[in-house]
């Protein structure tokens, strides 16, 4: 799981089993424990046996008073229907392991994480990368064989396979992966499965009760009762980018990942997807990716294979009740605009520092996070309707929205076609004057600011690193991710040079790199 997430050592071979002393049985005379008879449900007082109260008891069968009158409670039917279409995913991949990293006391280390069938590599040898498996869930949602699951439960992973309740087991798939919202789509070649509906995670409320579904640690499917505790929220504990979580306290484990989240009706309201623990076990509180956003990356990865999303060209911070009373406004809402991006879809739709925006295409605004995701939601190129507060009085904004390229998927600048020559094998997103200053370059500085490396990809080869802001390419500044993209193209049969700033405040400089044609 993400935050505490699963790595690709949580394997079966790792759970333990434990007794516990003072077991509980269950008789047809009633619940035993530690020698002590309960009828139904209440401790009765203990009488001598001669009183007339025992004599009365004594008359009537001790197996009739253990039945419990008015029916069972019970979602054994709810879990009937739903975990046919829960299963396990498993996935195998390789380790990159450097020569270097091995010595004497790295075989003890070793055997702790691979076992006994790890046998370090002799003195000058270089090392053969062991094999590392990992374990999660998914959920079907397509009789033809689509299985939903988390990006991290496959992520790295050379091979995939899915393993349904009644024992059958396919090779997977990968249709497209999705790391800002850690959904990835898989298909096995088989008709006919099991599926779980997609409900309507946005009807949900908190005190609903939920089950999670799932395969923690490998024991075998298990299924989990709490409630909806929050809506909405962030962790903040992956990339970051788009998160709407539904949290819950139904227990959540390594290997539920990627699991049912679903309702007393057995409908699907989420993907579990992370834990916050101290202890790296469930307390809990437990995260859900919600079915709606759900619903809408599945649509773009089985047509595109990737999800296009859309962009403001700002950044926003909360409204405290400080800046509602500064700014004159009478409710607590909003997200104010810190910056306007040169050239984005909000500048040139005459959005301003300052400004609140209170709703977006008829939607109210409650918290930041809501913005970015309803804006992520919307299509690129479409037009959206924006309410912004200026000075006290309201104005409407009819903003073009610009498709965001900060998707790993989007590595080169934005490139997805991993054969395209200008391929540089990152993702960036353009620099804000927040990150700008923060790099020791001043706030009006422009560049690109480089989220994520493709580790085979040949930037990686030159040294580039995440965090890195590339100032210019060739000699010419970039401020833009399609700039970026230009530049690049440019020059596909010979080194690019690039100018890169890395590090921050008095510790940042300026360097040259150069990346070899692919």
């Amino acid at each position: 799981m993400r935050g505490q997430k699963e790595t690709m050592d949580t394997t079966p071979n790792n759970v333990k089993t434990r007794t516990v002393r003072g077991a509980v049985a269950l008789g047809a005379a009633g619940l035993l424990i530690a020698g002590a008879t309960w009828h139904g449900f209440a401790a009765e007082p203990v009488r001598s046996a001669g009183s007339p109260a025992v004599a009365e008891q004594q008359a009537v069968p001790s197996a009739s008073r253990a039945v419990v009158a008015g029916g069972r409670d019970s979602y054994a039917d709810v879990v009937k229907n739903v975990a046919p279409a829960v299963v396990t995913v498993r996935v195998e991949g390789k380790a990159k392991v450097s020569p270097t990293q091995f010595g004497q006391d790295d075989e003890d280390m070793l055997r702790r994480f691979f076992g006994d069938r790890f046998s370090a590599p002799g003195r000058g040898q270089m090392p053969r990368a062991p094999k590392q498996r990992g374990l999660g869930s998914g959920v079907i949602v397509t009789q033809d064989g689509y299985v939903l699951t988390n990006n991290h439960v496959i992520d790295s992973a050379d091979d995939i396979r899915v393993e349904l309740t009644d024992g059958r087991s396919f090779k997977a798939k990968l249709v497209g992966a999705d790391k800002p919202s850690d959904l990835a789509l898989l298909k096995v070649d088989q008709a006919g499965l099991p599926t779980l509906p997609l409900g309507n995670s946005d009807a949900v409320q908190v005190g609903d009760v939920v089950l999670a579904v799932g395969n923690p640690l490998g024991i075998g499917q298990t299924v989990t009762m709490g409630i909806i505790s929050a809506k909405g929220r962030s962790t903040g504990s992956g990339d970051g980018s788009y998160e709407d979580f539904l949290q819950t306290d139904a227990p959540i484990n390594h290997g539920n990942s990627g699991g049912a989240l679903v309702n007393t009706r057995g409908e699907l309201i989420g993907i579990n997807s992370q834990i916050i623990s101290p202890s790296d076990g469930n307390i809990g509180i437990g995260f859900a990716i919600p079915a709606n956003m759900a619903r809408h990356v599945v649509d773009q990865l089985k047509t595109d294979g990737r999800v296009r999303r859309s962009q403001l060209g700002v950044t926003v911070q909360p409204v405290t009740q400080d800046l509602a009373e500064s700014l004159g406004l009478k409710d607590i809402a909003g997200a104010i605009v810190s910056s306007v991006s040169a050239n984005s879809a909000a500048e040139k739709a005459g959005m301003k520092q300052g400004d609140v925006i209170k709703s977006f295409n008829g939607q109210p605004v409650h918290d930041f996070n809501s913005l970015r995701n309803r804006v992520a939601d919307s299509t690129p190129g479409t037009t959206a309707n924006v309410i912004v507060v200026r000075d006290g009085s309201e104005k409407t904004l009819n903003v073009k929205l610009d498709e965001a390229q900060v998707s790993r998927d989007a590595r080169s600048g934005g490139s997805a076609n991993p054969e395209d020559k200008a391929a540089l094998g990152v993702a960036v997103a353009p620099l804000t004057p927040e990150a700008a200053s923060r790099a020791g370059l001043g706030r009006n500085a422009t560049g690109v600011v480089i989220q994520d490396v493709d580790p085979d990809g040949r930037a990686a080869d030159a040294g580039i690193q995440a965090g890195d802001i590339i100032l210019e390419v060739n000699r010419q500044p970039v401020q833009s991710v399609d700039e970026l993209r230009s530049a690049v193209r440019r020059s596909p049969d010979k080194p690019t040079l690039l100018l890169v700033h890395r590090g921050n405040g008095d510790e940042g400089r300026d360097i040259f790199v150069t990346v070899r044609p692919q």
